[in-house]
């Protein structure tokens, strides 16, 4: 077993206005131990050119317990998980300076050919990252989400620059901020959403436009990213 474990300290743009770590830096700090134990497995970005492999995110869902504060140390613990033939998981534990568990995780994965597009996770490959099978959410598999029926209000987005990455898509963590965008005002101003989920389905590109749909169920919401003509399913996003 491979578990990969870094420090990071939170700060100013890792905050929200109630001075605690925010679910956009939370994620930010897993992706990037994500990418540190894929260097030291030998697939991550400097390898790129050598390999033609990259990682692509497809689900996000995401527990907070506590929120550390502004100008705490926390340490970020990761490990890959049940690999299957065209995926893989990858879990994570976020603690404070006392060591008490602040958050956890959990993320699937699929390894794109850059030429080619999906590429199977062969043995080679796994053993570099000396999987095991321990979950932090005790489920094996992420259920997949389901699109509402009810809209209660759209917002349209037009993808820029700024949120393009390394795979000339726009970047997983953007479809979160997206997401509050998209939130009525009451909403996004007095809820923290301590649970978070984000299932990927297809990319989004510079200059295209998104239509986002809010909806709520009970005590959850959700918003659902479409191309603007509604044909192509981008995200769907659940918070509460």
């Amino acid at each position: 077993m491979a578990i990969i474990e870094h420090k990071f300290t939170v700060g100013l743009k890792e905050i929200d206005k109630n001075r605690k770590i925010s679910n956009e830096s939370i994620l930010g700090f897993f992706e990037d131990i994500a990418g540190f134990h894929s260097d030291k497995a030998g697939y991550g970005i400097n390898n790129i050119d050598e390999t033609h492999l990259s990682w692509v995110l497809l689900h996000w869902k995401l527990q907070v317990i506590d929120r550390p504060n502004y100008g705490e140390t926390v340490t970020i613990k990761t490990w890959s998980r049940n690999p299957f033939k065209f995926y893989s998981y990858r879990d994570f534990e976020m603690y404070d300076e006392k060591g008490d568990l602040k958050a956890i995780a959990s993320s699937k994965w699929s390894l794109i050919d850059i030429t080619k597009g999906l590429s199977k996770l062969d043995d080679d490959i796994i053993s570099k990252y000396e999987s095991e099978n321990k979950s932090v959410f005790n489920e094996i598999e992420l259920p997949k989400l389901t699109e509402p029926s009810e809209i209660l209000s759209t917002f349209n987005y037009t993808v820029p620059r700024q949120v393009i990455d390394i795979n000339e898509h726009m970047h997983n963590l953007y479809y979160l901020d997206l997401a509050y965008e998209a939130l009525p005002y009451d909403v996004y101003k007095n809820c923290t959403f301590d649970n978070v989920e984000i299932m990927y389905k297809k990319s989004a590109k510079l200059g295209d436009t998104l239509k986002c749909t809010y909806s709520k169920i009970n005590d959850e919401h959700f918003i659902t990213v479409k191309s603007f003509d509604e044909k192509k399913l981008h995200a769907i996003i659940k918070l509460s």
